[in-house]
């Protein structure tokens, strides 16, 4: 499971870091918010944490900002903003869910948990994604009875993407957000191309279009 850690207190950011790292996910942390929001549209993750008060924008704005361009990553504000109002305006923002300052360390990965629970986010490598076909995001392969396929890199963080997110509608905009660099954006056809190509390895049942929206994945 990657994380996106926005924190400009360092040793707190470097204390979470080392429990989430030794609990086996893998950390990216900032400092500011136009890093976290650079690296938001850069790069792929399942879980955002959001300081509030960090330099250049605060996490309020950031986060709604990134929702208004189709990043649907879940969001937990983790802050020493404790007022209703403050809570109140965190969820506002699109956030999942909002953590007072101070803190038990244990009570955020508690947290993690339930949003791994309620997105079917898997922080193992190797998931079913329906009798007989399995997917390894480690090698990239895909297992379905006795054929395997090797996805290429961005077919395979597609098909993670689908999957952590399976029954959720995901807009064409939202993946390219989530698995693209921001300066390579391709083509709805590009994208329709890599879908053909994953129904190919998993069946045609799994990845459903919504039409006038992009894609959904449905465990079967």
């Amino acid at each position: 499971m990657k994380i996106l850690l926005l924190e400009d207190d360092k040793i707190l950011s470097e204390i979470i870091e080392e429990y989430l790292v030794n609990s086996s996910y893998e950390v990216t942390i900032c400092y500011s918010g136009y890093e976290a929001e650079e690296l938001a549209y850069e790069k792929s993750f399942d879980l955002f944490l959001f300081d509030v008060n960090v330099p250049d924008i605060n996490g309020f704005t950031l986060l709604v900002s990134i929702r208004k361009r189709g990043v649907n990553t879940p969001a937990i504000f983790i802050t020493s903003l404790n007022t209703s109002k403050d809570m109140q305006d965190g969820f506002a923002s699109g956030a999942d869910d909002y953590i007072k300052k101070p803190f038990e360390i244990q009570e955020l990965l508690l947290r993690i948990n339930n949003i791994k629970r309620i997105y079917n986010i898997d922080s193992t490598k190797k998931v079913m994604l329906r009798e007989n076909i399995k997917f390894d995001m480690l090698t990239n392969t895909v297992t379905n009875a006795d054929n395997i396929y090797s996805l290429t890199k961005k077919e395979a963080q597609i098909l993670q993407y689908l999957y952590t997110h399976s029954y959720k509608n995901i807009s064409t905009e939202e993946l390219i957000s989530n698995v693209w660099e921001y300066d390579n954006m391709p083509s709805e056809a590009t994208i329709r191309t890599y879908i053909k190509n994953l129904r190919k390895y998993i069946g045609e049942d799994n990845i459903v279009t919504v039409k006038s929206i992009g894609y959904r994945f449905n465990k079967i």
